[in-house]
């Protein structure tokens, strides 16, 4: 996938709710305050990432693990789904946790062949979301704690998704405009 269609979706993706939150703040807060403990959420995101990574494994090339793919495969299959089965608190958060992991993988992977210093803000973004994936899963209440925080005022609320929103919009820009000339510029050497 090129960086240019890649940093555009995440931009789309991240942007439009914060529109909704600007829009309807009260039934965004409430959505918020609910996501950690949903489980309707934990049963989409959590399997999502769990067939995501099972996807990886399978394309990885990695010869030192080949003889032990199988095993690993079925192992994290039964962790992943077994998550569903037996850790239901906080697995919304858990499984967007796993989802976040993957997309920052995909989004590093992408960025690195892409010769331009535009770039370091997907991957910086990225490093970010590992720190956050990685601390949520420990303690998957602070997300809860977090979310609490963000909605405890409409303000705030409405302040937090101005700057996302604004984020989101300046990440499609840089998409469309230095992405683009730096994928451009690679096609013609």
């Amino acid at each position: 996938m090129k960086l240019t269609i890649l940093a555009t979706l995440l931009g789309l993706a991240y942007g439009l709710p914060q529109i909704y939150g600007l829009l309807r703040p009260a039934k965004f807060a409430e959505a918020l305050r609910k996501f950690p403990r949903s489980e309707k959420w934990g049963f989409i995101l959590m399997p999502l990432g769990t067939l995501w990574f099972l996807y990886n494994l399978k394309v990885d090339d990695i010869a030192d693990f080949a003889a032990f793919k199988p095993v690993m495969f079925v192992g994290f299959a039964i962790i992943g789904f077994g998550a569903c089965a037996f850790v239901r608190d906080f697995l919304a958060v858990r499984g967007l946790a796993v989802v976040i992991l993957l997309l920052a993988n995909l989004v590093l992977d992408t960025a690195c062949w892409v010769d331009t210093q535009w770039r370091l803000i997907l991957s910086f973004w990225s490093y970010a979301w590992i720190i956050l994936a990685i601390w949520f899963t420990i303690s998957p209440w602070r997300l809860r704690d977090y979310l609490a925080w963000l909605t405890a005022s409409e303000a705030r609320l409405k302040l937090t998704c101005a700057l996302r929103l604004g984020f989101s919009i300046g990440l499609i820009i840089v998409a469309l405009t230095a992405y683009r000339a730096a994928e451009a510029a690679a096609l013609t050497r």
